[in-house]
């Protein structure tokens, strides 16, 4: 990245000032170094995105950031209707609601080293993973629709976990305004077989002991200590999210101009958020946040299914839930105003501070668990919503790659991969080699600095460091 094209407004904090057709400034937090490794890409799609209509305050990107569809991966971006906002189908992205569920074990370090290969296969034998993975349900029809406007809530009645896990996702684990109708049939037909899978790519379900704490607040109201043994799961909503991503991207860049609007890039195709398309499109994509739910809450019940086969009497509470690649109707202040505002944040996450009304009780005065993985074998780490309510509320997601899966594929070989992790008591099970290779850890930026990055900004703050002892991948 040239760092010329933008003006330091902190120590971790970068402004890319309003030239052009921008509207607002663009906005990367990071430290030099971080900033300096990305792709000069990001920086123009940073602009890009600040000159879509309707855009307040400035367009953000995370400490992660790297080259996206449109929006860089890493991107936040609020849009006011009242003003002529725009909802962006690039810039939710097309896995919609990807995220992150963390469980608590009730185990420690010793529990999981008696049993560590067993319980790798075990997991690896219940949660279907990999690209064309198919689950044991098989939703049409009526059961469609009902998952799609029910979510998380759809599956816990259907037995798939507890009524107490809904406090603990966001939204109570169903998305309001959700619209089965504004949803393809070829999209809902690409998701009939894939509830309960993890897919491919970076989705994965990790076994982790928390190795440092760094919050002793944030740390106790989260129920976490030293060696507590997590069950993580991150994946989103499969083909179909891909679909409706598709479906509308298509739709949108012929409607644009008739909108009046101007596209610095086809990939930014949008609709104005008072328009039929905009509104269609958010109930789309409200369907398929709540797809990715019930998604995650019946693999969360063959987690603990899995377990279960090793211990018996094992107790696994919900942590917390949390996406990305969402678009949300929020209130913010902006300029000492509070506002409605249509909140994209693609591969980012939020992350609400203390207080706020929407958190769950017990979390209310610490702020919003904060879920952020790491690389395949790295660490991944819990961090707290900060107070600051930067970038709307806003905070990375990952790591973030720092090489396409072609080069990675081009530097290491998946059996190396997992042999290497082995050596260091990581257990790797995934139905693809090659995807191993995709995924290796020197992939992707290093978590730590990014997640300093984001602590020093204000964006977050660290609470506790997690160490991969099995992971089961796509």
């Amino acid at each position: 990245m040239n760092l010329a094209q933008f003006r330091q407004r902190g120590p971790f904090e970068w402004e890319m000032p309003r030239q052009g057709a921008m509207r607002v400034p663009g906005v990367i937090f990071a430290s030099r170094e971080l900033l300096e490794a990305m792709d000069a890409k990001v920086g123009e799609q940073l602009a890009n995105v600040a000159g879509l209509p309707g855009i307040v305050e400035a367009a953000y990107a995370m400490p992660d950031a790297h080259w996206g569809y449109g929006f860089p991966i890493g991107g936040v971006a609020a849009f006011d209707a009242e003003a002529g906002g725009v909802v962006s189908a690039g810039g939710v992205g097309f896995d919609i609601s990807c995220g992150v569920r963390t469980l608590h074990t009730g185990l420690k370090l010793a529990d999981i080293q008696r049993v560590q290969e067993r319980l790798a296969d075990v997991l690896y034998r219940r949660i279907p993973a990999g690209l064309g993975s198919t689950g044991a349900l098989r939703l049409s029809g009526q059961a469609m629709g009902a998952m799609l406007r029910g979510g998380a809530r759809w599956a816990v009645e259907r037995g798939f976990g507890s009524p107490a896990d809904l406090a603990r996702i966001e939204e109570s684990g169903c998305m309001a305004g959700a619209d089965p109708s504004a949803v393809s049939e070829q999209a809902k037909k690409r998701q009939r077989d894939e509830m309960g899978t993890l897919g491919s790519g970076n989705h994965y379900l990790e076994v982790q002991v928390v190795d440092a704490l760094f919050d002793a607040q944030a740390a106790q109201a989260y129920g976490l200590a030293a060696g507590d043994v997590l069950a993580t799961l991150h994946c989103g909503s499969r083909g179909m999210g891909h679909q409706i991503g598709t479906d509308f991207l298509r739709e949108m860049v012929i409607a644009a101009p008739r909108a009046g609007i101007a596209l610095a890039d086809r990939e930014l195709a949008c609709a104005p958020l008072k328009s039929a398309l905009g509104q269609r499109y958010l109930g789309a994509m409200r369907a398929a946040i709540n797809c990715a739910l019930a998604n995650r809450q019946i693999l969360t019940h063959l987690a603990r299914a899995a377990f279960a086969e090793l211990f018996p009497c094992i107790h696994m509470p919900l942590l917390y839930d949390v996406s990305h690649n969402t678009c949300k109707e929020e209130s913010h202040l902006v300029d000492g105003e509070r506002r409605r505002l249509f909140v994209h944040r693609k591969g980012a996450t939020r992350a609400f501070g203390p207080g706020h009304a929407e958190l769950p009780a017990e979390y209310r005065t610490v702020g919003q668990p904060v879920l952020i993985g790491g690389s395949m074998g790295t660490a991944s780490w819990v961090l707290a919503g900060g107070g600051q309510a930067l970038a709307f509320a806003s905070a990375c997601h990952g790591a973030g790659r720092a090489m396409s899966r072609h080069e990675a594929l081009r530097r290491w070989q998946g059996r190396g991969v997992v042999d290497e992790l082995a050596s260091r008591g990581i257990l790797i099970r995934s139905p693809s080699l090659r995807g191993v290779a995709e995924e290796a850890p020197l992939a992707y930026k290093d978590v730590g600095a990014v997640v300093e990055a984001a602590e020093q900004a204000g964006l977050a703050r660290r609470v506790a460091r997690l160490r991969p002892l099995v992971c089961v991948k796509g």
